[in-house]
């Protein structure tokens, strides 16, 4: 009890709950984030596409 006493009433006990509830809220927003950019498609590599016009000997636009 006296645990959660400090925990609540005291400046340091505050101060953990801050940064544990900021750490919470940054590890569901860099999840969430993750799992967005893996269900993307991948996008097209533009060198790529340079250099494969270059080996074909197309002229390509600067």
């Amino acid at each position: 009890m006296k645990l959660l006493n400090d925990l609540f009433s005291t400046d340091y006990g505050l101060m953990s709950i801050v940064v544990i509830a900021i750490t919470l809220c940054m590890a569901a927003f860099f999840l969430r984030l993750f799992l967005v950019k893996m269900k993307e498609p991948p996008k097209p590599d533009p060198a790529a596409a340079l250099r494969a016009a270059h080996r074909k000997g197309l002229p390509t636009a600067h």
